[in-house]
């Protein structure tokens, strides 16, 4: 007997069905009967929807159908289309008191404890540059201290990691686009995972090391500290005297210690990238299981990449403490409306080709399966890009959909663990904030074993959501303890520092 191909209806209200497994044409699947294959992670009309009658998944819409669609068509981008339309947006009506565990009853990891407070998962030694001019200067120190052999001396060091981008100058010295920048810098050389920063300029270029220093107050010390090529005399002088600072900072901050520490200390960044049909069922609600487990034992969640929640933000604005931060999300969404439009782009600029090979159809399919990554608790705040995040518990960041764009402005902001849902297999890894990957479905979990750390996809064989959430939420806290990532292990890291750049280059 050849078996009935698995299927989910994730909502009475669906009119279809997501595949399992793939169906062959003529396979009957809730009265409806297949008008031609659909592979895995497809949808299947189960009913009549007519042109123009919305399409719906997770009891929401997703799309509107471009003609008739016949109950067992294959519903995809031939026949459903993207448009917008108007949101029934309530504001913190879902809201819940919060209300984390007792300290005593916290989870905890090994971390390091830091001099203001926070805590970091690992301890590096960061090289930012101000410009584009300085970023091969700052590859060649870390790679001179990296190659030394030196670093075996200092357990406690991870390593020295450059952190290079392509901007800087030929910019606007004030506005958007510059003080995007000057969060970014100073919210990677504050985080709790580096213990020592090193910033290098060219000297003459628009984004100013004093400038920044004045901003934020910093004065030199041993473990800040900045230099510019056209100080120091050139690019040899300045790697040899860059590298001789380097190597002064390493005992002092291979002094740093790891300690018990509570998982209220612990901020979590939520990414999904290379997404597919079981993204939204599988890897992202587990996902949102353990951001759930976390927030009750006080941490912190970060939800981001805005144009990727577009057409879920309605249902966040439920869960948002107050009206004011419902409404700041709302704000942000317009925001992005008319950039798009006035660069001559869509919000439905999503799904990516490898999206919708996987299965997803629209920008608002797509985001409602993103949204889950967030769970279930309270929204409790909304930033800026690279904005400090100083609130406990379910927050946003606002940040493109671009995730090394969207990842670097989450570190910015103080993320010292991140974990990225994948269906498609993105190849990805951050530092100095290690990246803990979760495949969707078992089949690409089988096939990049060594880049995926859990496989979600035998949720659909049986595992609960539940379960594959406390298994996400142990691996952080090894992870936070120490335990390296696949991506650490693969060495990924130095090149995913990418700041939004926002407004002209000149």
């Amino acid at each position: 007997m050849t078996a009935i191909p698995r299927t989910i209806r994730l909502n009475a209200s669906d009119n279809l069905v997501v595949a399992v497994d793939a169906i062959p044409e003529g396979a009957a699947i809730h009265g409806a009967v297949a008008r031609a294959r659909i592979p895995k992670g497809h949808k299947m009309a189960i009913a009549a929807i007519a042109q123009g009658e919305a399409v719906r998944k997770f009891g929401q819409t997703i799309g509107f159908a471009h003609g008739a669609i016949a109950a067992g068509d294959h519903i995809h981008t031939h026949n459903c289309d993207f448009k917008a339309f108007a949101r029934d947006y309530h504001f913190a009506e879902d809201a819940k008191p919060y209300a984390p565990l007792p300290a005593a009853e916290r989870a905890t990891f090994q971390g390091y404890r830091r001099a203001d407070g926070r805590a970091g998962t690992r301890n590096y030694i960061g090289i930012l540059t101000s410009v584009n001019c300085s970023a091969s200067v700052a590859r060649f120190m870390a790679e001179a201290v990296m190659r030394s052999g030196i670093l075996a001396d200092y357990p406690n060091v991870d390593g020295v990691v450059s952190f290079v981008h392509g901007t800087g100058c030929g910019m606007a010295s004030k506005g958007e686009g510059f003080d995007v920048l000057k969060r970014t810098q100073w919210g990677y050389a504050t985080n709790p995972n580096v213990g020592g920063v090193l910033l290098v300029g060219l000297g003459c270029e628009v984004f100013q090391i004093d400038e920044m220093k004045r901003a934020y107050g910093i004065v030199d010390g041993d473990l800040f500290q900045s230099m510019t090529i056209q100080d120091s005399g050139g690019t040899r002088k300045t790697i040899e005297a860059g590298v001789e600072r380097i190597k002064a900072m390493l005992p002092l901050v291979n002094r740093a210690k790891r300690e018990t520490i509570p998982a209220s200390e612990l901020m979590l960044a939520l990414q999904c990238g290379g997404s597919d049909g079981y993204s939204g069922i599988t890897a992202n609600p587990a996902l949102g299981a353990a951001v759930d487990l976390l927030v009750a034992h006080g941490g912190t969640a970060i939800l981001s990449e805005t144009p990727e929640i577009y057409g879920a933000e309605h249902l966040l604005t439920r869960r948002a403490a107050t009206p004011e931060i419902g409404e700041k999300l709302i704000d942000i969404i317009r925001w992005w409306e008319d950039y798009t439009k006035r660069n001559d782009g869509s919000m439905d600029n999503n799904p990516s080709p490898g999206n919708k090979a996987g299965g997803l159809t629209t920008i608002l399919e797509k985001s409602l399966g993103a949204a889950a990554k967030g769970g279930t608790t309270t929204l409790r705040g909304v930033y800026r890009y690279a904005e400090r995040v100083d609130t406990k518990g379910f927050v946003f960041m606002d940040t493109p959909g671009y995730d090394p764009t969207s990842a670097t402005g989450q570190v910015a902001g103080g993320a010292n663990v991140l974990c990225f849902t994948t269906g498609r297999g993105s190849a990805y890894g951050c530092k100095p904030t290690p990246s803990i990957k979760l495949a969707t479905n078992s089949d690409i979990y089988r096939r990049m074993i060594e880049d995926m750390d859990i496989n979600c996809g035998d949720i659909v064989d049986g595992v609960s959501v539940e379960a594959k959430g406390r298994e996400i939420f142990e691996h952080i806290l090894r992870v936070a303890s120490g335990e390296r990532s696949k991506s650490e292990q693969l060495g990924y890291g130095d090149n995913e520092f990418v700041p939004w750049q926002i407004g002209a280059t000149m």
